[in-house]
């Protein structure tokens, strides 16, 4: 026998027993409870969504799926945090386009890579943001809301921050509408949810779960949803495409995902279990309360969604000129 094929056989005896040390350890896996970090506070959609899915998949699992939130800097310190994690299958982390797509565009130095830190598990679910008016505007629709920017430039909108979903959604529409509307950013819900009844600012993109009491109280006046088709929760909201706009698209994007280097066993175990629960009619029943949709989709497709997320906030933030530091 040569060196060579000598050389050959080790390396397929080599794989072969990687390969069935993987397969083993999946069959027990898992053995302890699972821990999911959550890179936001004990408050709001990231955090609800956690503990409803994790509760579910604690179920069928048989461990403990325990939430463990670490809030912070737009969700990079728990992305930090994850990243580093053994990829042993007892860490997950719950990530969003926010992470993965908006804070790589933004800030020239992140302490993870978003790309090259994580396996896609599963893209959990989908929220749209709504365009919403304070009444006092004397807007109904987009088209008049435009009309209105056209005839009266530098109409105030506000945002939940700078380089949020919110903030980057006004850009976007700014840009395709080519109209001059004036940023206020606030540091969150609790600052620019208020500032929108008073008038202090005129216009803004917020999820249904904070503008549909609202709107039906009649304090604020749902314009439109954008995203590329109409919400199932609110399917007689038209879409900012339909106003003219095609191609308009801003909403959240949410799922689970893995340190990279988690064995391929693992990740198609996680992933059935967290699809399973997702799909499950306890869960579905709890989603239109959190304004999102079920997506429940395999880490291939989660992975491509996360690309063209990368490229579409990429290309956004690099037209609007906007920069963090």
């Amino acid at each position: 026998m040569t060196q060579g094929v000598r050389r050959w056989g080790r390396r397929i005896l080599v794989l072969a027993t990687l390969m069935f040390s993987a397969a083993a350890f999946a069959q027990s896996y898992p053995s302890r409870p699972i821990r999911l970090v959550v890179p936001y506070g004990p408050v709001g959609l990231p955090d609800a969504l956690a503990r409803v899915v994790g509760q579910k998949v604690s179920e069928t699992l048989g461990e403990q799926v325990v939430i463990d939130n670490k809030p912070g800097a737009s969700g990079i310190i728990g992305a930090q945090f994850a990243a580093k994690a053994a990829p042993d299958g007892y860490t997950l982390f719950q990530t969003d386009n926010n992470l993965y797509a908006i804070n790589p565009a933004v800030y020239p130095k992140l302490p993870y890579n978003p790309s090259r830190d994580f396996t896609p598990v599963t893209q959990a679910v989908r929220g749209y943001m709504f365009l919403v008016a304070n009444p006092a505007l004397g807007v109904n629709s987009v088209q008049e809301l435009i009309a209105l920017a056209n005839a009266r430039p530098g109409i105030m909108y506000g945002s939940f921050g700078n380089a949020t979903l919110h903030h980057l959604g006004m850009e976007q529409l700014k840009l395709m509408a080519k109209v001059d509307l004036t940023h206020v950013p606030y540091k969150g819900a609790a600052q620019a949810t208020p500032a929108l009844l008073s008038g202090d600012v005129s216009v803004m993109f917020a999820s249904l779960t904070s503008v549909a009491p609202l709107a039906k109280a009649g304090k604020l006046r749902i314009l439109a949803v954008g995203s590329g088709q109409r919400s199932s929760i609110m399917p007689e909201v038209p879409t900012v495409a339909e106003a003219g706009f095609p191609g308009f698209e801003v909403g959240t994007s949410m799922g689970f995902a893995a340190p990279a280097g988690t064995p391929r066993p693992i990740i198609e175990r996680l992933n059935a279990e967290f699809v399973k629960a997702l799909k499950s009619p306890e869960v579905q029943a709890k989603m239109p309360a959190l304004g999102v949709e079920v997506v429940a989709n395999s880490p291939e497709q989660f992975a491509e969604q996360i690309r063209k997320d990368q490229e579409h906030y990429s290309r956004l933030v690099r037209q609007i000129g906007l920069k963090v530091d």
